[in-house]
């Protein structure tokens, strides 16, 4: 019998790869968003004390070569694509390929664990505005979030157990990228990220889980989840922390600026040993992660989706009248 897919898509945020690279990056990021240029160009700087360049394409690269091996090695024959929601790949372009190619049915995987509007349901929203207007567009039907698969907590956990044997005796700090609080209050990204950090915690016999956020960028009148890693860094009493960016699957700008920039600068002032532990990023055991989510899919001949409704958007305020 045919398989019900023709392909596996991998969707991710996209990143810039050199200097010229990173205001239209952030104009892709940004569009429609009432956000102040001086804003935008303080980011631009962030990107630009590493040259310009994000990890997350290169870090998406790798991933799909670990994919690739272990779906030859499961004998997995679905041709694997890639397309990005913000910088080359571009989504359209690779939904466009994947027709060009015959695919008509496609699973999808977004680079995001847990649940949220913009980790989840902006993605499906991604995926209809990509084949938009595209005559023959495959189906494109994304996996939802995954971050209670065994494959992905062991690797969690043993990330964890990596920095711990590196810097015995510290204490765990779990990192998230915050949201504002009205886009929490309507999906499981809260919830989701307490029971991995308390799951991983359980795993490796160690206390109740801290969780932090990081990287919040609205403005200071909207309340985003906290509280903030640094500003927690500069009033704990812990004298060795690692912190445990939970809620990335690589490592981001986000990663690199804001923990192994900003927060390790916080614990440095404070006298603090500090040490980041590493992302899953290509971990053998998420990689088998993502095989046994198509696996599954494939011989199910689908699998239960999101629901239709799933991670809602914030609501907006009112409109003030003119």
């Amino acid at each position: 019998m045919p398989q019900p897919y023709d392909a596996f898509l991998l969707i991710s945020f996209g990143g810039p790869e050199g200097p010229d690279d990173v205001m239209p990056f952030l104009e892709n990021v940004l569009r429609g968003k009432n956000v102040p240029r001086e804003r935008m160009l303080e980011v631009a700087e962030h990107y630009q004390h590493f040259g310009g360049i994000s990890p997350i394409n290169e870090q998406c690269r790798e991933l799909l070569a670990g994919i690739r091996a272990e779906f030859a090695a499961r004998g997995c024959t679905l041709p694997i694509y890639w397309g990005n929601r913000n910088w080359a790949p571009m989504l359209a372009d690779t939904v466009r390929e994947m027709r060009d190619a015959g695919a008509t049915r496609v699973l999808s995987m977004a680079t995001s664990a847990f649940g949220s509007y913009s980790g989840c349901r902006q993605y499906r929203e991604d995926i209809e505005r990509a084949r938009e207007g595209l005559e023959g567009a495959p189906v494109i039907e994304k996996l939802p979030p995954f971050c209670f698969r065994p494959g992905f907590l062991e690797a969690v956990t043993d990330r964890v157990q990596e920095a711990l044997a590196a810097l015995p005796d510290a204490d765990v700090v779990y990192t998230a990228h915050s949201i504002p609080e009205a886009m929490a209050g309507v999906g499981p990204y809260e919830k989701q990220l307490r029971q991995v950090c308390a799951i991983v915690n359980s795993k490796l016999g160690l206390p109740d889980p801290v969780l932090v956020f990081q990287s919040r960028s609205g403005p200071p009148t909207q309340p985003w989840l906290g509280p903030d890693v640094c500003d927690y860094i500069r009033q704990t009493d812990s004298k060795k922390i690692i912190v445990m960016p939970v809620g990335f699957l690589s490592d981001h700008m986000e990663v690199l600026y804001d923990l192994d920039t900003e927060a390790a600068e916080a614990a440095k002032e404070r006298g603090i040993e500090f040490l980041r532990a590493a992302t899953v990023g290509t971990h053998p055991k998420f990689i088998h992660c993502i095989y046994e989510l198509v696996a599954e899919a494939v011989a199910a001949k689908g699998f239960t989706s999101c629901a239709i409704d799933c991670c809602k958007p914030p609501a907006r305020p009112a409109a003030r009248p003119a």
